[in-house]
């Protein structure tokens, strides 16, 4: 996928937030979206440049979202490979849904569906993307992953952990300590609340460089915190996961327990 593709996407992806469906389709369906998915449009509808579809692939019926194109109910199609959103909602439709595929392009019957030429801005609240450019952001968006943070925070004096790593100590043992447990501490530079069910927070200690990319650390968590704070992490090391959709990370702490202190 292309960058103009990839922050098309991105501009989708933050028209959800999180909410339970009204149960067309299951949430324990096995997830096609690597390789994508084909069949019948059954439901559409458009809203703010974009065009949702649900598909029948004659053994479910699955939802996908991409930039506005013309489709009717009947038409055959294939969805492309994207990122799957559970349990989001999208406030332009007032409508919920258990699962929506997003993706880069629709094709119908046998053709591409056109992508538009412009790209739009990320909305307030949508997670950072990884090695993105920066673009017009609205008011309040947190900075975005890979540029230098909207607040600078004072990172001296940051303690290294009990029995624990700095930053730039994981990211240059990643090759042995991926799939181990490891403890970090720093400070909150970064922080989105409940994206993909999920808290998403960056940390810094003071440790590393920008120039070497070791100084900054993803960490995804269900526990609450807020730009500044100091907090203890307790996660295991996973490297070079891609969440699709430019979500892309070196090194990052999934689903860690954190302590704000």
């Amino acid at each position: 996928m292309n960058k103009m593709k990839c922050l098309l996407l991105a501009a989708l992806l933050a028209d959800v937030a999180s909410v339970r469906a009204q149960g067309e389709i299951s949430t324990a369906v096995t997830d096609p979206v690597a390789a994508g998915f084909s069949g019948r449009v059954v439901e559409t509808t458009n809203t703010a440049g974009y065009t949702y579809v649900l598909v029948d692939t004659g053994s479910q019926k699955l939802w996908a979202a991409t930039t506005q194109f013309d489709v009717k109910t009947g038409d055959p199609v294939t969805v492309g490979a994207g990122t799957s959103m559970a349990n989001y909602h999208s406030p332009t439709l007032d409508r919920t849904f258990d699962m929506v595929y997003f993706t880069g392009g629709i094709t119908v019957n046998g053709g591409t569906a056109p992508v538009s030429a412009t790209a739009p801005v990320l909305p307030a609240g949508h997670p950072p993307l990884d090695g993105a450019k920066p673009v017009a952001l609205p008011p309040g968006h947190p900075a975005l992953t890979g540029t230098a943070p909207a607040v600078k925070f004072d990172l001296t004096g940051i303690p290294r952990a009990d029995g624990g790593q700095t930053i730039a100590e994981i990211f240059a043992g990643r090759a042995t300590l991926a799939g181990k447990l490891v403890l970090v501490r720093g400070k909150v530079v970064k922080y989105n609340a409940m994206i993909m069910g999920k808290n998403w927070l960056h940390i810094r200690d003071g440790s590393g460089t920008a120039d070497a990319k070791d100084n900054d650390l993803a960490v995804t968590t269900s526990t609450d915190a807020k730009l500044g704070d100091t907090v203890l992490v307790s996660g295991v090391v996973t490297t070079n996961k891609d969440f699709g959709a430019g979500y892309k990370y070196v090194v990052i702490l999934d689903d860690a327990k954190v302590t704000v202190e």
